[in-house]
């Protein structure tokens, strides 16, 4: 298979088993989204992690398209030499257009497969904005009651990248390139042995510039360690990863998508935070012309000695509990925005006024 195509289904293989917890109850299992241009190197990332020697059994969905309609592509399950099938079709080279959907119903079908698999990978098409399938996981209660969105990884494509950030759309949209970049977790920048030293520079800038707020590693032939990928946890608590959020300041470039980060200290109240976002995402005339990609954040929420995450992808946003909070440390609340025409100044003044209950 030509390394670069990603036109073509992997093989998948057998990877040693894992074992569930010592008590015997069905955890949760971890999802991956990976994205990315048409020709970034996803379908070679996913050959990748497939062919290493690992601890995990992995469940594939992949969600390609041809030009005219929807390819029939396998759901296969790699499994002590045995391989499991079902066709999938999925239509608009969207894997969620709304709560239920084929999408949903692949992920929900997979898991009576339970114990045949420890990790799903799922491959969205190069047209696509994960947004969408990335919110499916917050909206579906059954759903979440199975697997958990471990995160998402989006592969950039060193040479064509520049371009590729610069398309226009008509109305002033946001182009593919900026959507799958701006809610990502992790960004492989990868064929970087096909760009000299100084345009590899300028390629993560221009990254950085749109997000700054995930983490970011270079590829060649989509080769990546395995621990930086797998079981990322993007979505998880602060206790493990203090300066999860920490946003450090990057020059934009040609493109008017950014990062910002917003700080309020002390307690709030979720019926604050509500009427923040409700404004953030809903009630667009507070912010004329801004146009919200991803959200994510840490709250401190009165009466709860646990962190409150809050996560968002366009105009959907959920909240829950995670960690505890550390004994006599300072409890504050963080949230990262990423999008276009970020007003960062009316931002925090905002984030602070209504999570203090100053009104406004």
């Amino acid at each position: 298979m030509n390394a670069d195509s990603d036109d073509e289904c992997p093989d998948l293989v057998a990877a040693p088993p894992v074992h569930n917890g010592n008590d015997g109850s069905k955890t949760k299992v971890p999802v991956t989204i990976i994205t990315g241009q048409l020709g970034s190197g996803k379908t070679t990332l996913l050959t990748y992690i497939l062919t290493e020697q690992h601890s995990k059994k992995i469940a594939v969905i992949l969600n390609e398209f041809g030009t005219e309609s929807a390819d029939e592509k396998s759901m296969s399950v790699g499994s002590g030499g045995e391989l499991y099938s079902e066709w999938l079709e999925l239509k608009n080279g969207c894997l969620c257009c709304s709560v239920k959907d084929n999408g949903v119903k692949a992920i929900e079908n997979l898991m009576e497969k339970r114990g045949k698999f420890d990790y799903i990978l799922l491959e969205t098409t190069g047209l696509a904005d994960p947004a969408p399938v990335a919110g499916m996981f917050w909206l579906d209660e059954e759903l979440g009651a199975d697997v958990y969105l471990d995160g998402v990884v989006t592969v950039v494509d060193s040479k064509h990248c520049m371009d590729q950030m610069k398309e226009e759309r008509e109305d002033g949209a946001l182009n593919e390139w900026l959507r799958q970049v701006g809610v990502a977790d992790m960004i492989v920048v990868n064929k970087t042995d096909l760009v000299s030293g100084e345009q590899l520079e300028q390629v993560v800038r221009a990254v950085k510039s749109v997000n700054n707020a995930s983490q970011m590693v270079t590829a060649i032939n989509s080769k990546v360690e395995l621990d930086l990928l797998l079981d990322l946890h993007a979505y998880d608590g602060l206790s493990d990863k203090p300066n999860k959020f920490m946003v450090s300041s990057e020059p934009h470039l040609d493109t008017s998508v950014g990062t910002v980060s917003l700080h309020c200290g002390g307690e709030t109240e979720m019926e604050r935070v509500d009427t923040f976002m409700g404004r953030l995402l809903w009630e667009t005339e507070n912010y004329p012309g801004m146009v919200v990609l991803r959200v994510k954040g840490v709250l401190a929420i009165k009466g709860k000695n646990k962190q409150v995450m809050v996560q968002g992808v366009h105009d959907t946003y959920d909240t829950y509990e995670t960690r505890e909070w550390a004994e006599g440390g300072d409890r504050k609340n963080t949230l990262v925005v990423i999008g276009k025409n970020l007003d960062k100044e009316k931002l925090q003044h905002n984030f602070s006024n209504c999570l203090s209950g100053i009104s406004q």
